[in-house]
């Protein structure tokens, strides 16, 4: 039993660290991308001294609680956003490996986890969803599509409900687009294809309702905390994200709970 379990643990620790190393990268992305910085160079500087910063400031989460939460070199703090983001990932990675195990799913998972925080974080700070994250994820998504189990039986059945849930995405959310006169933005249109080609057909419409459902729960609840002024606009791009994200992982089960209570 004890050699058996010393894998398991040992992978799950494996994934811990990737997953605190990828949300250490995702936050330099979710800097960068926005206002059209390179990711690669130059390296992590403090953003209040511009102090370059070495290995030991940068390790990721334990950094944070070692400096108290500020630079190192000026005492600035450090934005709380990066070591949540790291915490996240390095939670949600060997999740993910216990719930799927070493397989062609936890690769899919892996990727649109980190293809969808990455699309979270930007539209939280900037309320923008970039054309660069977008279509190189359409792509991604569009490749993936014949070897994922969850979008069919057979590859060409997959890559249809794929291309299908990619156009009901884009046409549903172009309609709400249309509606809104400027409530929602043409980034959230085209994270619906994302959001359809990575979902399918007919499971888009379960993610676009589960975004739908958690956006107006916590638009209820910062208006009713005062938070948030009526016409007020909030960043869609999120909600679409977890909806997504919730599908992918458990989309299948959702609907087979919801199935019982129609049968």
């Amino acid at each position: 039993m004890v050699n058996a379990l010393l894998p398991y643990g040992l992978f799950l620790a494996i994934f811990t660290v990737l997953g605190l190393s990828v949300g250490s990268f995702l936050n330099v992305c979710g800097d960068r991308l926005p206002t059209g910085r390179s990711i690669i160079s130059p390296p992590s500087a403090c953003d209040a001294c511009q102090k370059r910063l070495g290995f030991r400031d940068l390790v990721p989460l334990f950094s944070y609680i070692w400096l108290r939460g500020r630079c190192r070199y000026c005492r600035a703090p450090i934005p709380w956003r990066l070591p949540a983001v790291e915490a996240a990932m390095g939670i949600v990675f060997p999740l993910l490996y216990w719930y799927y195990g070493l397989s062609l799913e936890l690769g899919f998972s892996l990727v649109y986890t980190c293809l969808l925080t990455l699309i979270l974080l930007i539209d939280i700070e900037h309320q923008l969803i970039p054309d660069k994250v977008v279509y190189p994820g359409l792509v991604l998504a569009l490749a993936f599509s014949p070897f994922q189990p969850t979008l069919g039986a057979a590859t060409g059945l997959r890559v249809i409900s794929a291309v299908s849930g990619g156009a009901a995405g884009l046409v549903v959310m172009l309609l709400f687009f249309l509606l809104a006169r400027g409530g929602m933005g043409l980034g959230d249109v085209k994270m619906a294809a994302l959001v359809g080609l990575i979902a399918g057909f007919p499971r888009v419409f379960l993610a676009l309702f589960l975004a739908v459902i958690a956006g107006g729960l916590v638009a209820a609840a910062l208006l009713g905390l005062g938070l948030k002024k009526r016409r007020q606009p909030i960043p869609f791009g999120p909600f679409l994200s977890t909806g997504t994200m919730a599908v992918v992982v458990w989309g299948n089960d959702i609907i087979g709970w919801y199935q019982q209570f129609i049968a």
